[in-house]
């Protein structure tokens, strides 16, 4: 019987560290680094992990010592007061500072690094924290906007992108953990912060500021892509809407303005000029919904447009009232602006 409890013994210790290693990975994951600035983090927080977990075991043999040393001998003599001062100087002074000053160091300069000015030549993108969604412009080198879209950031591998980040509404943080580190968005203010990515792949941004109700639920997408990919999303994306090609369509395009719809969303080449939801002009080519809540696919964009409060309450979508054939007529539409 010993044996067999044993045996299993590094098994049942073992299986939290697994569960902790498991989360060190995936799309949102700032210790699974896909960009220089997450490198430098995640380069910094690995030896405070070891070193803390070091100091830790040493307290607590430390602790037992003492503890069984005081059972052993309840008669022995305390220590004297020279004793005792040299052990507080080492034990909690040399040794903290010993310890913590170049971790601090460290985390100074990798500060530094992380918000450095970005180069002249780098992409600008404006991004604008809101009520629970992200509002995201191109810019060209005067500052004008080339294309505008919504909860999905693209960014072409290796070079180097200038974010400017702002909110409309309370204190949000513009937070892609496998990316960059967080920077907050001020309202009436810009902060500034550059980034890299060094790995093509599709990752989880979240605002990690807690903004309201939906706080949990506004997240968007990075998707880092090599230049020629994104130089030709880019341009797409400058592109008006296309036109409904089917007559279906043609019926939902009217359903769009006659439901209330273009009072707050705008699709460029259209008269639908809203600005209190997202630009819907390239809808159909984004992967979700909702701020990263539900996949984009016809079923959850029903649901979306009829009983948006199911999906995500208190946000600001009111639901649409629409007939069975007025909803299939705007869903035809709206899968058609790609």
């Amino acid at each position: 019987m010993t044996s067999r409890r044993s045996s299993w013994l590094p098994i049942i210790v073992g299986l939290p560290s697994i569960s902790l290693l498991s989360a060190c990975s995936g799309v949102q994951s700032s210790l699974d680094p896909a960009g220089a600035a997450a490198q430098l983090i995640a380069d910094l927080w690995w030896p405070m992990l070891v070193v803390a977990a070091l100091v830790t075991v040493l307290v607590l043999i430390l602790l037992l010592i003492s503890v069984f040393r005081s059972y052993r001998s309840r008669s022995a003599r305390p220590l004297s007061r020279r004793q005792s001062r040299n052990l507080v100087i080492a034990g909690g002074i040399i040794l903290p500072l010993s310890v913590t000053i170049p971790f601090a160091l460290s985390s100074f300069s990798i500060g530094r690094t992380l918000y450095a000015p970005p180069p002249d030549n780098a992409l600008a993108i404006e991004v604008i924290g809101k009520q629970w969604w992200w509002e995201i412009h191109y810019l060209d080198k005067s500052g004008d906007r080339i294309a505008t879209t919504a909860n999905e950031l693209h960014v072409p591998v290796g070079e180097p992108i200038k974010l400017l980040l702002k909110s409309d509404n309370v204190i949000h943080s513009f937070w892609v953990p496998n990316i960059q580190g967080k920077t907050d968005m001020m309202p009436g203010q810009v902060n500034v912060t550059s980034l890299v990515a060094d790995e093509p792949g599709v990752y989880r941004g979240q605002c990690a500021e807690y903004c309201g109700a939906q706080h949990a639920l506004m997240a968007f997408l990075f998707i880092a892509e090599p230049e020629e990919d994104f130089d030709t999303w880019l341009e797409q994306q400058a592109q008006p809407a296309v036109a409904p090609k089917t007559n279906q369509a043609v019926q939902g395009r009217e359903v769009f303005f006659n439901s209330g719809c273009a009072s707050c969303h705008s699709i460029r080449g259209t008269r639908a000029q809203g600005d209190k939801g997202p630009d819907l002009t390239h809808l159909a080519g984004r992967r979700t919904l909702a701020a990263a809540t539900v996949p984009n696919h016809i079923g959850h964009l029903g649901g979306w447009i009829t009983d948006p409060q199911h999906i995500k309450p208190e946000s600001l979508m009111p639901p649409t009232e629409l007939s069975p054939d007025e909803l299939k007529a705007l869903l035809s539409y709206l899968e058609g602006l790609e």
